[in-house]
């Protein structure tokens, strides 16, 4: 999946401008860089278009995940992206259906496997192409 293809997707299902749904992508993949580990977060990177992986991007230093749960999650979303919190909810849910159609699928569970079961509901699937299935744990 391309970068514009992405952020488009994200536009799309979330209904959101072009500058807010890249702001969000950028602001969510950078949120799920610190909520998970290192080796995850360059995983997911190498299955990315460079402009969405350098989002991803984890110092050595920062290898372990920094455990915060659903509403620290969308905070920093909203703060990064200057956005409101419902737009931000909307948002996060967007780019998680998207990162799960464009990375293997081994891949997102992994990822899937590192986050708090609280925010299963910004992994539930919205918009179209999403295939019925449901995420979280």
């Amino acid at each position: 999946m391309s970068y514009e293809d992405f952020v488009d997707a994200v536009a799309e299902r979330a209904r959101l401008s072009a500058p807010q749904a890249t702001a969000i992508s950028h602001a969510t993949l950078e949120t799920l860089a610190d909520r998970i580990s290192g080796g995850e977060a360059a995983d997911l990177a190498a299955l990315l278009p460079d402009r969405l992986a350098e989002h991803l991007d984890k110092p050595a230093s920062r290898e372990p995940a920094d455990p915060f749960g659903r509403g620290e999650f969308v905070r920093r979303v909203a703060a990064r992206a200057d956005v409101d919190v419902p737009v931000a909810s909307a948002g996060i849910q967007a780019v998680f259906t998207t990162l799960r159609e464009a990375v293997k699928l081994r891949e997102f569970e992994d990822m899937v496997a590192q986050l708090p079961q609280e925010l299963g509901e910004l992994l539930a699937p919205v918009g179209p192409s999403d295939g019925g299935r449901r995420w979280g744990h």
